[in-house]
This record gives C-alpha cells, sequence and structure tokens, in this order.
C-alpha cells in the first residue's frame, strides 16, 4: 500500500464564526447542509404538486401548506431520530453512563438510520392527523430525501469525518490528524478512500437523479409507494456498498475484529451501516412489487383488435 495521496482541502468547519464576550458562534458547513438539503427537497416537493398530470386522478397528498406543515415534523423527526439512533446503535453503553450527553447534539454524532426511523415515524403521526396517503407522501419525501444526502455527505468530508479504510488508488486522500499516522504497517502519512464523496455520489446525486427521472420522465408517482421502494432500495444497496471501502466504527474494532464487523459469520460479517440498511432493501423491493401490482390491478383492460 503507497502512502502517497492527494492532499485534504482543508477549509475548516465552519463558514465563519465570531465571539462575543467570550462565547464562540459558528455557522458550520454541516448546518448549512441541513439547512440548504431541507430547502432544496421542499421546492422539489412543491413543484412535485403543482404537476397535477404527475398524479393519480386522486392529485397529490398534500398541498403547499402541509407541506410547509409537514416540514417541521420531519426537522424534529431528523434531530430527534439521527441523534437517539447514534446512541442506541452505536455507543450505547457509553450514552447509557452518561445520560446528560445525549443532549449535547453540538457535540456531534448522528445516525442516518435513526433519522430515517425519525422522519418515517413523524410522516405517519402527520399523515394520521391529516388524513393524507402515507405512500405517497412517502414518494415525495423519497424526492426531497437525496439532495440532504448530497450535501450532508459532502461536510462528512470537510469536516474529516467517515473516512475511508488505507488505499492506494490514484483518487486516495490522506486526512489530517491522527487518522493520517492511523494506518497498519506504514510509518508515514497514509492515503484513504473519500468514502464520503462516494456515498455523496451514490446516495445523492445518481440515487437523486433515478428518482426525479422516474417521477417526471416514467410516471411513477401514478403508483404510491413505487418511488418510495426505489429510494428504500437504491440507499440500502449505495450504503451496503460503499461500507467495504468506509472505515469501520472504532467501536466495533478488536484485535479479532479488525474490519470492525456488527454481525459475525465465522471470518465474515456485517457492519453496523450493512445490518440497518439490508432491511430498507427488502421493504424497498416489496414496496416496488406491491405498486406495480396495484397498478396492473387497477389499470383498465385492453379492448381487444377489431
Amino acid at each position: 500500500m503507497l502512502s502517497a495521496g492527494l492532499p485534504f482541502p482543508d477549509i475548516g468547519t465552519d463558514l465563519f464564526s465570531f465571539d462575543i464576550g467570550g462565547v464562540t458562534f459558528a455557522l458550520r458547513w454541516y448546518a448549512l447542509a441541513y439547512i440548504f438539503g431541507i430547502l432544496i427537497g421542499w421546492r422539489i416537493c412543491l413543484s412535485a404538486i403543482s404537476r397535477p398530470a404527475l398524479w393519480t386522478s386522486a392529485g397529490p397528498p398534500l398541498d403547499r401548506t402541509q407541506i410547509e406543515d409537514l416540514l417541521t415534523w420531519i426537522i424534529i423527526g431528523v434531530i430527534v431520530g439521527g441523534r437517539l439512533g447514534f446512541v442506541l446503535f452505536y455507543q450505547p453503553a457509553y450514552y447509557l453512563a452518561n445520560p446528560l450527553e445525549i443532549l449535547m447534539v453540538w457535540q456531534g454524532g448522528m445516525s442516518f438510520h435513526g433519522g430515517f426511523a425519525g422522519v418515517v415515524f413523524a410522516a405517519l403521526l402527520f399523515c394520521l392527523r391529516q388524513n393524507a396517503s402515507l405512500l405517497s407522501t412517502g414518494d415525495l419525501l423519497a424526492l426531497a430525501a437525496p439532495p440532504g444526502l448530497f450535501l450532508g455527505r459532502l461536510a462528512n468530508f470537510t469536516n474529516n469525518e467517515l473516512w475511508g479504510r488505507p488505499t492506494d488508488v490514484p483518487w486516495a486522500v490522506i486526512f489530517p490528524g491522527e487518522v493520517a499516522q492511523a494506518c497498519p504497517g506504514i510509518s508515514g502519512l497514509c492515503a484513504r478512500h473519500p468514502s464520503q464523496l462516494y456515498e455523496a455520489l451514490l446516495e445523492g446525486l445518481i440515487l437523486g437523479m433515478l428518482l426525479i427521472y422516474l417521477a417526471w420522465g416514467r410516471g411513477w408517482l401514478k403508483m404510491p409507494g413505487a418511488l418510495a421502494g426505489v429510494f428504500l432500495t437504491g440507499y440500502g444497496l449505495a450504503r451496503n456498498f460503499v461500507e467495504m471501502f468506509r472505515q469501520p466504527d472504532q467501536q466495533f474494532v478488536t484485535e479479532d475484529n479488525p474490519i470492525g464487523h456488527a454481525l459475525h459469520f465465522g471470518e465474515w460479517g456485517l457492519t453496523m451501516g450493512q445490518l440497518l440498511s439490508m432491511p430498507m432493501v427488502l421493504v424497498g423491493l416489496a414496496l416496488i412489487v406491491f405498486a406495480l401490482r396495484e397498478r396492473g390491478r387497477t389499470a383498465p383492460p385492453r379492448r381487444a383488435a377489431m
């Protein structure tokens, strides 16, 4: 393995920061990723509901006011679910011993899968209160999610976190700090996969473009649940793939488990990211099959040729 690689574009974690009375205020790239991801997703949803031809005869599941109300629910679901997911999935013992630190979200520690569960729960409650279609609302949220994933993974890269495994590929990056010295068998600096950028490309850009194409170009919003199924399947497959290049979670790494498997099958195993993503693939495929069958069942019969 080579110790050469591309230098890390160290632009810092903050867009700007300033002190007032000894208190530091900062606008972080990660916060901007959340803000702009939510705003772009909101605009995509508004664009979709403004085109009745994209939907079934029942029309879109929500109007503009309802989408704006749902936005508040989603923000709460992302923050609460993301934090609790990190606590439960990755460091339960630590936070059990230090419960007050669960509230310290500014120290970092968010889980996508936890945030996803929080969004699902918030959307379910909202749809029940509004008597809206859960499947069609799920399709809207599927369209809205990739921009946030794309920007969030870029923020992971600029924050120098969630980096990849050591490698000698030409595009490998030498991340700053202790991680540059932590490669077995290499005495100097070592380069790693920019796994954050892999995820930004697969989970954000490519998956987002596919969903937009299916919604606007192929009429998949007429099949409630289909786009939600594509999102779940696409994210699950992308995450499972990138986990092969991503540095293992340190709490799972031991001398007997250097790959960081959360579930073992002899010498083989699954990381926590893979373990949590596999059910998403299964549920996503089930939703796609269900939506296609429903379309076939409700489609008008073809007339026989004369």
